[in-house]
């Protein structure tokens, strides 16, 4: 067959694939809201600058004479202890709780999901080596093992964003290693050993694709994970600091003026919860999308 027929079908399959995982995702309602909440999560963060009706209250400004404002016509979210719109500073903190997930998922997911392919499909000593030590890591709660790392450190966003990804990357080797296990004695696996076939080549070409929904979907659902632990850092006083418009410091600050001035925590909660919602729901989706 000439190889730009070859190419062609491929193409076509690829395209067949892509609706059928479509269809299926589509199905369901909620994946669908899922995805538009998580879609406008994305728009907010990238369009702040914007958007932000007083993008100037995202630093250390002071409005003493609009201090504690309810929620109004002009600033709907209403003010803080410092005179800042609450919803401009929300608005801006999509950007940073995104950012955190972001980072993140980039840092930990790629490396382990490389470890636990390798401890996967090479028995012995380095499975031995990778998997215990993903172990130790797993072993200690999430949310204590990085505030246990925050504390040594300086609190800032980036020293939050390189504490969760300290702790974060053994769940995907894990998930990974489960994954590549089952794999690994199947037909076309050794079909392809028997070929001739480089590990490199068994690795990523033969069980890496088949491991793709598994992961895909993970990586979804610890968007909110990520956010929530990042959260919680700020929420101490060990993540993003002031003036910083993070959402978790916005709910820590407004608690301290329950209940008489709520919306200075409500607001910024809501906007986590919005996030940590949408992209579990599209989560559950991307579930069914890869499920045969």
């Amino acid at each position: 067959m000439k190889p730009k027929i070859i190419s062609r079908i491929k193409q076509s399959r690829m395209f067949e694939s892509a609706k059928r995982k479509w269809f299926k995702f589509s199905r369901g309602k909620l994946s669908l809201v899922g995805l538009g909440m998580a879609v406008t999560s994305i728009l907010i963060a990238l369009l702040a600058p914007w958007i932000a009706p007083h993008p100037e209250d995202v630093t250390k400004i002071t409005h003493l004479e609009r201090v504690h404002l309810p929620p109004c016509f002009e600033y709907p979210f209403g003010t803080d202890y410092m005179g800042r719109d609450i919803l401009s500073r929300t608005i801006f903190g999509f950007r940073f709780s995104l950012m955190m997930a972001g980072v993140v998922l980039t840092l930990t997911a790629p490396v382990g999901v490389v470890l636990g392919l390798i401890a996967g499909a090479r028995k012995g000593i380095i499975e031995t080596i990778i998997m215990r030590t993903a172990d130790i890591f797993i072993a200690v709660p999430a949310l204590v093992l990085a505030l246990a790392i925050c504390s040594v450190l300086t609190p800032n966003i980036f020293n939050a964003m390189m504490a969760v990804s300290l702790m974060w990357w053994p769940w995907y080797t894990r998930l990974t290693y489960n994954v590549t296990s089952s794999l690994r004695n199947e037909y076309f696996v050794q079909a392809a050993e028997l070929m001739g076939a480089s590990t490199f080549h068994i690795i990523f070409r033969e069980i890496f694709p088949n491991c793709l929904g598994p992961i895909l979907t993970k990586i979804t659902l610890d968007v909110g994970w990520v956010i929530l632990i990042g959260s919680s850092l700020s929420f101490v006083g060990l993540g993003a600091q002031p003036p910083t418009p993070d959402l978790g410091t916005m709910v820590a600050q407004g608690g301290d003026f329950m209940p008489d001035f709520w919306w200075e925590s409500v607001f910024p909660a809501m906007a986590i919860a919005f996030i940590i919602m949408g992209f579990n729901l599209l989560g559950d989706g991307v579930k069914d999308m890869f499920t045969e």
